[in-house]
């Protein structure tokens, strides 16, 4: 885990954004620290009434991101939780969510903030969570990731 590098620029005024996160089931614990990472994110971007959806689990965050990147939100934030088994199905899921959710982007032009958890265990996921304890708040990162993509994408198709 490095948390080394990581953008510390200030949020900015982002309430003309419209912003929603699509998230997974998987891993109750985690996925909540998540969002609550995402909200806080949300509230220091200014950004109100984010809508919230619910999916399964990482393998379905992609074509409800797809939709609701088409819905016209102006950003998408995907978060999902897979801690490695003993067997190829995290390889599969992992790879499924990475790709889709790029896909999601590039194919419709609406930046998706990448919140998905890919663990060797529950202790690496728990410290990336944003909890009180955890040394990094992946919620806040996805989401300001996205809403600042968000906001250079539309000066770029204003003109600068």
């Amino acid at each position: 885990m490095s948390g080394a590098g990581a953008p510390t620029a200030a949020p900015t005024d982002a309430s003309d954004l419209r912003v929603a996160i699509v998230a997974g089931t998987w891993h109750e614990q985690v996925m909540e620290g998540l969002l609550a990472g995402s909200q806080r994110c949300l509230d220091a971007y200014q950004v109100s009434n984010a809508t919230v959806v619910r999916v399964p689990g990482a393998f379905e965050l992609p074509i409800v991101a797809r939709e609701l990147a088409l819905k016209g939100y102006d950003a998408v934030v995907a978060f999902g939780v897979v801690i490695r088994g003993g067997t190829p199905h995290f390889d599969f899921v992992c790879n499924a969510a990475t790709d889709g959710l790029t896909r999601v982007a590039l194919d419709t032009g609406v930046p998706v903030g990448f919140g998905v958890l890919t663990t060797d265990n529950d202790e690496q996921a728990l410290d990336r969570a944003g909890l009180e304890g955890s040394k990094e708040d992946k919620g806040w990162e996805a989401t300001s990731a996205a809403i600042v993509t968000a906001q250079t994408l539309k000066k770029i198709r204003q003109g600068f």
